[in-house]
């Protein structure tokens, strides 16, 4: 029988201690699981024991969160470009060579200046709620995008203030329907919850939030990637996303025509909602891409 604990490490990155969940054979072809914003390598409990028969499923938490180190922000910036550039140093400390990366949210961001940073290197990729066309936004972009425009103090104060359990809360149960909203563990916002209490971690993390709009100028630049280097793709989706709806996943198809879509009736924390229906999907396309 295949061993499909998941095991708790740590490495030194660039100085900074990077907490990981892994499961899978070392040797086995490597599935590079980023989390997104509020959450940690823990969104991916249930995933990586789901694949670890056949292949390495490695999910490291960022600088600042779940339990990686929180090094001074004179040490680290927690922008999205040190996070990515972290990212990098990860898996070239680990020695991975060839991977599929998993692109939701936050770490749709960070994967996807991974993989353009070595396209030799992808096998493929997973996009789960994870968006790089702007005109697709959903409504619940515009409080964001107001600050982005204009980040006054008054806006960054706004942003600040959801970060905390209740603002994260309602990042996790988002637009779902009252008939899926059970599903999702409160583990989620309350971890987190408990994590920002510390006012230096809190910062790390608003930080990251107020920088978000630098996001834009590189999905020109994501979108001309795929185009151009064509990475085999599935894309699994849940609509019931008030930042990322239905049109936000069809708009890869622009420049990845031969992707593989699939609209899910959940939101954007499908792992929570419908776990059953991502895990065969996503092992399938592993199947193809990492025989």
């Amino acid at each position: 029988m295949a061993d499909i604990a998941v095991r708790h490490r740590t490495v030194e990155v660039d100085g900074i201690t990077i907490f990981y969940r892994e499961a899978g054979p070392v040797d086995a072809p490597v599935v590079l699981l980023p989390h997104g914003y509020p959450s940690s390598s823990f969104q991916f409990r249930h995933l990586l024991p789901a694949l670890a028969d056949r292949w390495r499923a490695i999910a490291p938490d960022y600088p600042g969160f779940g339990y990686s180190g929180l090094p001074d922000p004179s040490r680290f910036a927690y922008t999205f470009d040190a996070h990515a550039n972290l990212l990098q140093r990860f898996v070239d400390t680990l020695g991975l060579t060839r991977y599929v990366v998993y692109l939701q949210d936050y770490g749709s961001q960070l994967g996807l200046r991974l993989a353009m940073a070595a396209p030799q290197r992808v096998a493929g990729l997973v996009i789960q709620n994870g968006d790089i066309y702007p005109e697709q936004h959903g409504p619940k972009y515009e409080p964001l995008k107001r600050f982005w425009r204009d980040p006054t103090d008054e806006g960054r104060e706004q942003l600040a203030a959801a970060i905390g359990e209740e603002g994260f809360r309602r990042e996790f149960l988002g637009e779902l329907p009252d008939r899926l909203a059970d599903r999702v563990s409160p583990d989620l916002w309350r971890l987190s919850g408990a994590l920002v209490t510390e006012p230096l971690r809190r910062d790390a993390w608003l930080r990251l939030v107020a920088d978000q709009g630098s996001t834009v100028a590189w999905f020109p630049r994501q979108q001309e990637y795929l185009r151009t280097h064509r990475p085999p793709t599935l894309i699994v989706w849940g609509p019931h996303d008030g930042y990322m709806p239905e049109g936000a996943a069809r708009a890869y198809l622009r420049d990845l025509p031969d992707a593989e879509l699939h609209l899910l009736d959940g939101g954007h924390w499908l792992l929570e909602t419908h776990l059953d229906e991502v895990v065969p999907l996503v092992r399938d396309f592993l199947d193809r891409v990492q025989p």
